[in-house]
């Protein structure tokens, strides 16, 4: 598998000293991402506009926070899922979250 060009996208911050993710969600997100473009659902210059778009939108959030809304906005655009199925998806999870014990995997 190779990568996309990550220097296209905003912001990242690559360093040898310190970890790429500092969440296991923020590695999915990514992963995500990268599978998504790899399948053909849209193209990494695709990818990185609406990354870079999300960056530059003024909220004050972190760099994986926007990675997964921008995620989040070009899975709806390019209609690989609804706003409802990921309404769902997103209610799901934080009711798997709420019973999961803390330190345990959390399973939808």
């Amino acid at each position: 598998m190779t990568l996309p060009d990550l220097s296209l996208l905003p912001d990242i911050a690559l360093s040898d000293d310190e970890p790429v993710f500092d969440a296991p969600w923020q590695a999915q997100a990514f992963a995500m991402a990268v599978s998504l473009h790899q399948s053909g659902a849209f193209t990494w210059a695709e990818w990185a506009q609406a990354l870079t778009a999300e960056v530059h939108s003024g909220t004050e959030r972190d760099y994986y926070q926007h990675w997964l809304t921008a995620l989040e906005k070009i899975v709806a655009q390019k209609q690989l899922t609804t706003a409802d199925e990921l309404a769902a998806c997103k209610d799901a999870w934080h009711e798997a979250a709420a019973r999961t014990p803390h330190g345990q995997a959390i399973t939808l």
